[in-house]
C-alpha cells in the first residue's frame, strides 16, 4: 500500500508506514502549513558550476575518474557533496519541495532511458532551442521497466533534509518523441513508456516520496495535430493509472520550453493530475491553460526568467501567482511559484540570487492586502496615485535592487 498524500503541497503529508527516518520526514513533509499557502520551487537542474571563488569540484571530480583515480561510489561521493549544497541552497532561500538540481542526471532522457529495457543510447542533439543537449535513446523494442531507477536518487535527498523532496521524471510523451522510433513506432513506444515509467512513478510512491513531478516538454510540439493530441492523452492516462483523487503521492505535469495552448484544454488537463506547471516566460500563451484549468487543481506559475541573468521583480511574480490564484476560483492556497524551467543555464551566484527572490516572493505573495505586502513592492503596483504624489519612499533594500534591474541583462542560450 503506498503512503497516502494529501491532495494540496501546502499541507502535511502523514502515512502510517514509513520505512526510515528520513523518509519519514518526507512523508509527513514540512511544506507551508495552513494559513501560508504559498510555496516556490525549482523547475529542472540547478548550476553545477561553483560559486565564485569556489573550487570546482565536481569538474575535478570527472578528472579523477577518468584517471582512474576514484572509482563510481567516489564519484558519486563528490556528486553528495554537491547536491548537500544545492538543498541547502535552496532551503535557506525559502524554497519547497526541495530537489537535488538533477546533479547526478548526465541528461533528463539518458537518465531513464539507460535502465529501461528496449533503449541503446546514441548520438548527441540539441534540447530545443538551448545549448545543452542529450544523448538520443534509440528504440530497438517496446521499452519495458525492470527495477526502480530514481529511488535511490530521491532517498539520499531526502535524508538531508526535513522538508519536502519531490522527485523529476521525463513524461512518457516527451520520452518517446525525442527517442529513435524508426524501428518500432512512435506510438507503441510511447505507450509502453507510459506504462513502464507507471512502474517507476508506483515505486517512488511506495519509498515514501510525496511529490512527483513528471516534465513532457515535448507538449510544446503538439500543436493542432489530432493524433498526437490523442497518443498525448493516452499516455498521461496510463502513466498515472492507480493514481489520482484524494490519495496517493501528488503528481504534478511541468510543461517547459514554448506554448502548449495549441494543444487544447482537452489534451492537457485529461489526466488526473493534482497540479501544473507552466513556463511562462518562453510560453506566456500557456496563461490560456492556466484560465482554462479546473478550479480544484494546483498552478505552479513558471515566471521566474530561467534564461536570463537579470534580476526578475517582486512585483511581476507576485502579480502571476495572485492572477492564477484567480483563475476558477483557484484561491492562492492552490497556486506556487517557480523558475520558467532549469536554471543550469545561468552562473550559480545568479541562480541563487533569483531563488532567493522567488522564495521571498512566494512569502510576500501570500500575504495579500497587508501592509508588508504593499510597503515590500513598487508602490504602482499597489496605489498608483500615492506613489505619484510621493508619498511612498522606497527602502534602501529596494532602491538598490531598482538600481541592479536597471543594468542591462545578460541573455543566456
Amino acid at each position: 500500500m503506498r503512503p497516502r498524500v494529501p491532495e494540496r503541497f501546502w499541507r502535511r503529508q502523514t502515512t502510517k508506514r514509513p520505512r526510515t527516518a528520513a523518509q519519514k520526514r518526507n512523508a509527513q513533509g514540512s511544506l507551508p502549513p495552513d494559513g501560508v499557502p504559498m510555496f516556490a520551487t525549482l523547475v529542472g537542474a540547478y548550476p553545477r558550476t561553483p560559486l565564485p571563488g569556489s573550487p570546482f569540484k565536481l569538474r575535478a571530480g570527472y578528472g579523477q575518474l577518468d584517471r582512474c583515480e576514484i572509482d563510481a561510489d567516489g564519484f558519486r561521493a563528490v556528486q553528495d557533496e554537491l547536491i548537500r549544497e544545492i538543498v541547502d541552497e535552496q532551503e535557506s532561500a525559502g524554497l519547497e519541495p526541495l530537489t537535488d538540481g538533477g546533479i547526478r542526471t548526465e541528461d533528463p532522457l539518458t537518465y531513464l532511458a539507460r535502465d529501461l529495457d528496449g533503449f541503446e543510447i546514441s548520438g548527441l542533439l540539441r534540447y530545443f532551442d538551448t545549448n545543452t543537449y542529450f544523448r538520443q535513446p534509440r528504440a530497438v523494442r517496446e521499452p519495458r521497466w525492470t527495477r526502480p531507477i530514481a529511488v535511490d536518487d530521491w532517498r539520499f535527498t531526502a535524508s538531508l533534509t526535513d522538508k519536502a523532496v519531490k522527485q523529476n521524471v521525463v513524461g512518457p510523451y516527451t520520452l518517446g518523441r525525442l527517442a529513435d522510433t524508426a524501428e518500432v513506432g512512435q506510438e507503441r513506444v510511447t505507450l509502453a513508456l507510459a506504462e513502464a515509467l507507471n512502474q517507476e512513478l508506483r515505486a517512488l510512491a511506495d519509498a515514501g516520496c510525496p511529490l512527483i513531478q513528471v516534465d513532457e516538454d515535448a507538449a510544446t510540439l503538439i500543436g493542432e495535430d489530432r493524433e498526437q493530441q490523442r497518443l498525448f492523452r493516452e499516455a498521461q492516462r496510463r502513466l498515472l493509472a492507480g493514481f489520482g483523487g484524494s490519495r496517493d503521492t501528488h503528481v504534478s505535469l511541468a510543461i517547459t520550453m514554448g506554448n502548449a495552448d495549441a494543444a487544447g484544454t482537452d489534451t492537457i488537463f485529461d489526466a488526473p493530475y493534482s497540479s501544473y506547471l507552466f513556463d511562462l516566460i518562453a510560453g506566456p500563451d500557456n496563461w490560456r491553460l492556466i484560465a482554462r484549468a479546473p478550479g480544484e487543481r494546483g498552478i505552479i506559475c513558471g515566471a521566474l526568467d530561467a534564461r536570463n541573468t537579470a534580476l526578475d521583480t517582486k512585483e511581476l511574480l507576485i502579480w502571476a501567482a495572485h492572477y492564477a490564484a484567480s483563475t476558477a476560483g483557484r484561491g492562492l492556497a492552490r497556486v506556487g511559484l517557480s523558475p520558467s524551467t532549469s536554471l543550469e543555464y545561468l552562473p550559480r551566484d545568479r541562480a541563487l540570487a533569483k531563488i532567493k527572490l522567488l522564495g521571498e516572493a512566494a512569502r510576500l505573495a501570500a500575504m495579500a492586502g497587508t501592509e508588508e505586502l504593499a510597503r515590500a513592492i513598487d508602490p504602482r503596483a499597489v496605489d498608483i496615485r500615492s506613489a505619484a504624489f510621493g508619498r511612498y519612499a522606497p527602502t534602501a533594500r529596494k532602491a538598490a535592487e531598482e538600481a541592479q534591474a536597471a543594468q542591462p541583462a545578460e541573455e543566456l542560450a
